[in-house]
């Protein structure tokens, strides 16, 4: 954690949350939204997971076991991607970058062993030599307006892939990433990416402070984060997800999945899902009213009708600074955007 007078860390807040070992905020999670919103401030996304895999096949092989277009990666340039089960069902969520010598994989806080063991079993006789470097890098995240004058560095806009239609014919869509995130390297060390929401910089870990320093911007607590990723709708795995999410129900064939890049694990769930336009559930943005206390909804809270049947849960719930209270929520697929819901106490309404 960027040690700074003033920032009160996840553990003393929430011991229970996956987001311990950096800072809720530094006193002020509002007015550090409105940083990230209109100015430009640092992130301590230090808890993440970070997998090195270098090797000369590594390109080819993270292609041929996750749901994204890997092949052509090349130097320079990012994405996400998904490891799902046979059923389809997601397992890991990954954000990429690609340096030329080694594909840098970051996941969600304690993630990196599982996905490490998955790689690992799966090597055979590639040339690839997967590791968990988290001990060594750490990830922090550069957000606002004015976040490339901070970094001296100009990063171009993701570049995304317009999602196909159902039963669309082979080869329409292009053999790259559904979606390219622009990564260059960092004079001090490191490499910069740029993401829908920010500039992720992954540093060593011995050099955060200096990091911190040389950017000369003011911190942001990780709720004021979490608050702005609500609004875009940009899921999390393991917050909006659980043991039987498939990726159209958050909407991942828009950044994390390849609709037509051949054989993968699950990707016949994927396909069929795709192809009848039916994911049993769908992800929501809420607006909750009427909330009897400052803390939001934990993370797994039924969202309920009127009536008391239970129709989905809440993943992430925040405070936005011009917003309110908000929360992403998993919910059946039938529920519609007018629906009467009831998170607790308070009355939810969905942002269609």
């Amino acid at each position: 954690m960027i040690e700074i007078p003033g920032a009160v860390p996840v553990a003393a807040v929430d011991p229970a949350s996956r987001d311990a070992g950096v800072a809720a905020h530094y006193g002020d999670p509002l007015r550090e939204q409105r940083l990230l919103a209109t100015e430009a401030a640092l992130v301590d996304r230090s808890h993440r997971g970070v997998l090195a895999v270098p090797g000369p096949e590594r390109a080819a092989w993270l292609h041929s076991l996750t749901s994204q277009h890997l092949s052509d990666l090349r130097a320079g340039q990012g994405t996400e991607l998904l490891v799902l089960s046979p059923h389809g069902h997601v397992e890991q969520h990954a954000m990429v970058a690609e340096d030329g010598e080694t594909t840098w994989l970051d996941v969600e806080p304690a993630s990196a062993g599982e996905l490490l063991a998955f790689l690992a079993k799966m090597r055979f006789l590639t040339r690839v030599e997967p590791r968990d470097a988290t001990a060594d890098w750490a990830l922090l995240t550069l957000a606002g307006p004015r976040a490339a004058e901070a970094l001296g560095l100009e990063l171009a806009e993701p570049d995304a892939l317009p999602v196909p239609g159902p039963k669309f014919p082979a080869g329409a869509v292009p053999a790259r990433p559904s979606i390219l995130y622009p990564v260059r390297q960092l004079d001090s060390g490191g490499w910069a990416r740029r993401t829908r929401l920010g500039v992720d910089l992954l540093v060593p870990r011995a050099s955060v402070a200096a990091v911190y320093e040389r950017l000369g911007v003011p911190p942001a607590g990780l709720w004021a984060y979490e608050a702005l990723r609500v609004a875009a709708r940009v899921p999390r795995q393991g917050f909006e997800t659980d043991h039987r999410t498939i990726p159209a129900e958050v909407e991942w064939p828009r950044s994390a999945v390849h609709l037509d890049k051949g054989c993968y694990r699950g990707q016949e769930t994927v396909a069929r899902v795709h192809n009848l336009g039916r994911p049993p559930r769908r992800l929501v943005l809420l607006h909750l009213d009427g909330v009897a206390t400052d803390r939001p909804p934990a993370p797994g809270t039924a969202v309920h009708t009127a009536d008391g049947r239970a129709v989905g849960f809440v993943g992430t719930a925040v405070t936005h600074f011009e917003l309110g209270p908000i929360a992403l929520a998993l919910v059946k697929r039938n529920v519609p955007d007018d629906a009467d819901l009831r998170i607790g106490d308070s009355v939810a309404a969905i942002e269609p």
